[in-house]
């Protein structure tokens, strides 16, 4: 976390990798004209509806800190507390809400596809059973590495699912230990979050934003993703 707030800093600062760039005054001037129309026009209703989505988003940030169900129920909760607390209920109307994320749903449903084809054919079993003739200690080390390496080209999600049913076969197979199985789902775990930012494709919120219309508005190429996301995995 120290790390990650210094990295901040340093290329905020500095202004390194696109980093730290100033907000030009004609569109700061917009944006304040466009806030200063939006807050006159209005009305008491509309602020309830922007303070129900606020108390809607604590209650998403609370529900997946403490794991208080399962995603896909919080998910639904925020959709049904949503809709009936800012009074959206015609189906046209929610639907829309769904368009911009319509490319990354394409986009989510390949990645299972081929996750599906990786443990239905087994193309990770040679690199399991070579990571696990190495020693214990070596075994971190190289899970780690094969999963970053993966996971910076594929979702890191389903990469770090493909792998840690690998070691659980492995464990209930007795080629490894349970402290052994514990070390290697935290490499497993680490190897599937920290190099994965290296492109847009082992992240999803970097590929739910690239595929978003929002992208050509500001100019958010792909090459530009992987430029900007060097330095994190530098810490």
């Amino acid at each position: 976390m120290v790390c990650g707030l210094l990295t901040c800093l340093l290329v905020e600062k500095y202004r390194l990798f696109g980093y730290g760039e100033p907000l030009p005054p004609t569109v700061r001037k917009v944006l304040q004209e466009f806030d200063d129309r939006s807050r006159a026009q209005r009305s008491r209703q509309e602020r309830l509806r922007l303070i129900a989505q606020a108390l809607i988003g604590v209650w998403l940030i609370v529900a997946l800190a403490f794991h208080l169900a399962e995603v896909g129920l919080i998910g639904l909760s925020v959709i049904i507390l949503a809709t009936t607390f800012t009074g959206v209920t015609d189906e046209h109307a929610i639907g829309k809400a769904f368009t911009e994320a319509l490319p990354f749903t394409a986009l989510l449903t390949v990645f299972f596809s081929i996750v599906a084809v990786i443990i239905d054919q087994q193309l990770f079993t040679p690199v399991i059973e070579f990571v696990l003739q190495a020693s214990p200690h070596a075994q971190l080390s190289l899970f780690y590495l094969f999963n970053g390496l993966l996971s910076s080209i594929s979702d890191n999600v389903f990469v770090g699912t493909v792998y840690i049913n690998e070691a659980k076969a492995a464990l209930e197979h007795g080629a490894i230990s349970l402290p052994q199985f514990e070390m290697l789902a935290v490499a497993i775990n680490t190897g599937t979050n920290l190099p994965s930012v290296a492109t847009p494709n082992g992240q999803a919120a970097f590929l739910y934003l690239l595929t978003s219309a929002l992208a050509p508005l500001i100019r958010l190429s792909y090459g530009r993703m992987v430029w900007m996301a060097l330095p994190t995995p530098s810490y």
